[in-house]
């Protein structure tokens, strides 16, 4: 994280939750070790979110066929918000506006 007038914020935009269904959406055959490293949580904080997510409904886990070793998650299709102020909108919408690198985004725009 960036530093505000030379200090370090206390407090981030998105929840590790969130930051764990980006990181699976974005590769959805990704190590559990890789997502609690790119998120800076524990592995085992990773595998506590995704059971979340699971019991949610916003993800789906299943053992592929060629690796019995690794996990192909699914991002659920029309998943909601779950808080009031946010009612009505899938989370698809965020995971698109984030998906994509900052630089990928400034290139695009000028276009």
């Amino acid at each position: 994280m960036g530093a505000l007038n030379g200090r370090r914020p206390e407090w981030t935009f998105l929840t590790s939750h969130a930051r764990v269904l980006l990181a699976i959406s974005r590769d959805p055959g990704v190590r559990l070790r890789d997502v609690a490293l790119t998120c800076g949580i524990t592995e085992r904080t990773a595998q506590a979110i995704v059971a979340d997510l699971e019991a949610g409904g916003y993800l789906t886990r299943e053992v592929r066929a060629d690796d019995a070793r690794r996990n192909q998650y699914s991002v659920a299709d029309g998943a909601m918000f779950r808080h009031p102020a946010e009612a009505g909108h899938e989370i698809a919408g965020l995971l698109r506006l984030l998906a994509d690198s900052p630089g990928h985004l400034q290139a695009g725009a000028d276009a």
